[in-house]
């Protein structure tokens, strides 16, 4: 009769994998540029609705300034740059975990 050999499953101890932080792109309010024209942006740029961009377009006019999305700090910086070339201002923020 041949021996029959248990063998065990090592498991690793549990490792908890650290996500990095998330981003703010943050547009701020400018008295010279349009209305419809950062709704245009905001739909061209991040593929909002109508209705999303609109509601963020009077965030920004009324408060100042609108975070306009959250996320990956390089998707952020592609974000940035891309609301800079259409001549809105815009800034990079920490988000909160």
């Amino acid at each position: 009769m041949a021996e029959q050999t248990k063998t065990r499953e090592q498991t690793k101890p549990d490792t908890k994998t650290r996500v990095a932080p998330p981003w703010n792109v943050v547009v701020w309010d400018d008295p010279v540029t349009l209305m419809s024209y950062v709704t245009t942006v905001f739909q061209q740029v991040f593929g909002y609705s109508a209705s999303r961009a609109e509601r963020l377009m009077l965030e920004v006019h009324e408060r100042g300034k609108s975070v306009v999305w959250t996320g990956a700090r390089e998707q952020a910086e592609i974000y940035v740059g891309k609301l800079q070339s259409f001549s809105l201002k815009t800034t990079l923020e920490p988000g909160h975990d």
